[in-house]
């Protein structure tokens, strides 16, 4: 009878019963003091944080001598309150806790709650230090919560002390467990019995499911549990795209709940009134399949789920012995231990045990405080799983600054195979049909298109249906190709600007897109040449800004105005007109050429940046035709020229086909012997260049300009 009796209990009782301003004093300090096991572990940190929120609260965290630095960073995210944290030199592995005498005589009858949380959560674990941890370190705890004269001993079991019933499992429940065949599953079950044989103090029981992250932030310090599906996601999301449907077991069911919540529902009930000895589930009202559990994380990472779900009936016909014995084979160990899964973790794959966490329920009522659902919180999990606990987080971290922005799917790419395929078929079985149907009732809009190839060009789309807009400097010559054009029944519109201004061709991009409300096909045809040795071009580095100008910005400064809508639409075609000299790089042609081989950089890179938006990027590298802009070069009048008709039915065929690029013979040739033999062609090269007299150009006249500038008015 007289076992518990202690004399600082019945002063304190008769102080209070004497209203006495000692007992008032007392009674805070004992309400306010506690001891925390385990304060430096997971849902340690969290219950340590959570009552170091009241002002006057002081915790003294058990931690073993010499290792009073690991509260330093808990102390750090605290803030100012963790200056109310205590380090409390012990061991978990000694009787009672391994406290000093000293400690003992200062803290007895001083704390109110002793928190056991520590505890080995390990499905790897050896059992003989499961069975020192969980086990002997509870009955120390016991030991010391009796020395302390604790008011109430705080006990963290789990829901494995359920083992593997086969039903609901209620928080009256203890006995009926079963199937203990994990060591951690029996060491929790044999540490909560020890609570409930062993105890000379009140106590209160909390057992938790499976705890995951933070729901505010996502942090979690271990990979288990639900984690598990994670990395095993992750690995099938490298071999298989996310719309794949696979196959799946129906699995067994699971409850999963935050730290955080864990935290504040185990600090509110034990600072509740007449709840000694009772249990708590801490648990999600809802359970969740395996293969629920797997889309619900598929749906939030963008990996493959379980379309097709096995009902668990499907394996009753195997023996029961079947999956326990998948799990010993060594393959199979080495398989799971290589994504840091714990092989016995595949006997819980049809865990068939439910909760009830009517107690905690009632326990919690008005307090505002539940489990927050599993899909609100689940990408927060994800999250800080990809960027601090998976073995690919250094990619994470790509995503999280915006270098990766999400997993590319195949469908695109499929689609735009399909398109390939199709078109360049209907081109070489029906090229006029083909066309028809590929621009009729598109905007196109064709610069260079007052002569040479851009007229004839457009004559041919309009005919096939499409609406032309025509944008070149000469007004007048594009009138009249728009006259034609609508003589001969089709429709174009006329913009003459000057496209070596970048402010002219945004106005006209603009005006544009008003009236017009988009472009669906843009043909970059405009250019302007220039032949001339480097040795006569020292001095005439404008020729290098004019083929700047038109050829490289003029038709990078058109692309990017107009690009936004083709994007809008998810569909457009960039064509850019480029030169066969940028495989066969001849000589004299160093501002053209650096202009174009500008202009084929920009298409390689927004080829390969578009690919997957329906926005392709082509480009044709024409020999040379005889075109005006050949004329003032009277060399090229004995040199072997291709026809504007080929350069039309050229241009044509990319705009069917949308292929990445039209070359002929002579550019693959050149970019062969370039790559094979590059000394070689550097001679054969060369040599045509000594051969071919070049006159020079005629002096500026420097002086003249000058003297003309300073002339008095």
């Amino acid at each position: 009878m007289f076992g518990n009796f202690c004399p600082n209990r019945l002063l304190t009782w008769f102080q209070r019963a004497s209203n006495l301003t000692y007992t008032c004093k007392l009674s805070r300090v004992r309400d306010m003091e506690h001891l925390v096991t385990g304060a430096t572990g997971f849902i340690g940190r969290f219950v340590v944080a959570e009552l170091l929120q009241q002002p006057d609260c002081v915790v003294h965290a058990l931690v073993r001598k010499g290792s009073e630095h690991k509260l330093d960073q808990i102390r750090q995210q605290l803030g100012s309150n963790g200056q109310r944290l205590r380090a409390l030199s012990g061991d978990l592995t000694q009787p009672g806790l391994g406290l000093s005498r000293a400690d003992q005589q200062r803290l007895r009858g001083k704390i109110r709650h002793l928190y056991h949380l520590a505890a080995i959560y390990d499905l790897q674990a050896d059992a003989d230090s499961q069975q020192q941890a969980n086990v002997e370190g509870t009955r120390h705890a016991l030991q010391a919560a009796r020395t302390l004269q604790v008011d109430c001993f705080q006990h963290a079991s789990s829901i494995a002390v359920a083992g593997l019933y086969p039903g609901q499992f209620t928080e009256a429940m203890f006995e009926e467990g079963t199937d203990f065949n994990n060591p951690y599953f029996l060491t929790k079950h044999l540490a909560e019995k020890c609570v409930r044989d062993e105890a000379d103090v009140p106590y209160r029981i909390y057992r938790p499911s499976m705890v995951v992250g933070d729901s505010r932030s996502g942090a979690m310090d271990k990979i288990d549990g639900p984690y598990y599906i994670f990395r095993l996601l992750e690995l099938v999301g490298r071999f298989v795209p996310a719309w794949a449907p696979l196959p799946g077991l129906e699995g067994g069911q699971f409850n999963i709940v935050p730290v955080d919540y864990v935290a504040k529902a185990m600090v509110h009930i034990a600072h509740q009134p007449d709840l000694d000895g009772q249990c708590f589930f801490l648990t999600d009202d809802r359970h969740y399949s395996l293969a629920e559990l797997i889309n619900l994380i598929a749906e939030v990472s963008g990996l493959p789920g379980f379309r097709w779900a096995i009902p668990n009936r499907a394996l009753d016909k195997l023996p029961a012995s079947t999956i326990p014995t998948l799990a010993r084979q060594w393959w199979m160990k080495k398989f799971l231990l290589s994504l840091d899964i714990a092989p016995d973790a595949l006997g819980f794959i049809t865990y068939k045990t439910t909760f009830d966490r009517s107690n905690a329920a009632r326990a919690l009522a008005g307090s505002g405080i539940s489990p927050p659902p599993l899909p609100e919180y689940l990408p927060r999990l994800w999250q800080y799983w990809r960027q601090h606990l998976s073995p690919q987080r250094p990619q994470a971290r790509i995503e999280n600054h915006g270098v990766l922005l999400r997993k590319p799917s195949l469908k695109p790419y499929l689609m735009r195979a399909r398109d390939h395929w199709k078109w360049n078929t209907k081109r070489l079985l029906h090229s006029q049909q083909a066309l028809h149907d590929r621009v009729a009732g598109k905007t196109i809009l064709l610069t260079g298109a007052s002569s040479g190839i851009g007229a004839q060009v457009a004559h041919q789309l309009a005919a096939a249906g499409a609406t032309l807009i025509l944008v070149a400097r000469s007004k007048d010559k594009l009138d009249a190709i728009a006259e034609q054009i609508q003589n001969e029944g089709g429709t174009a519109f006329v913009y003459a600007t000057d496209l070596t201004v970048g402010d002219s061709i945004d106005q006209v991009c603009q005006q544009i897109l008003k009236q017009h409300g988009g472009v669906d096909i843009l043909i970059n045809n405009a250019g302007r040449s220039i032949r001339r040795s480097i040795k006569f071009s020292l001095d005439r580095f404008h020729d290098y800004e004019r083929t700047m100008q038109l050829n490289y910005y003029g038709s990078v400064r058109m692309a990017l105005n107009l690009l936004p809508g083709m994007l809008e639409r998810g569909d457009g075609h960039i064509v850019n007109v480029s030169t066969v000299g940028v495989q066969a790089n001849p000589a004299r042609f160093s501002a053209y050429l650096g202009s174009k081989w500008a202009l084929e950089g920009w298409s390689w890179v927004a080829a390969n940046e578009l690919a997957h938006t329906g926005v392709t990027v082509s480009t044709i590298n024409y020999p040379l035709v005889r075109t005006p802009m050949i004329a003032p070069t009277k060399i090229y009048d004995y040199t072997p020229a291709m026809s504007p008709e080929t350069a039309v039915n050229w241009m044509l065929d990319i705009i069917i086909t949308r292929n990445k690029r039209k070359v002929g013979p002579l550019g693959l040739g050149a970019l062969t012997m370039y790559y094979l033999l590059p000394k070689t062609a550097e001679t054969i090269v060369n040599a045509s260049y000594q051969a071919v007299y070049e006159a020079p150009p005629e002096p500026r006249a420097k002086t003249a300009r000058k003297q003309k500038r300073k002339a008095p008015i």
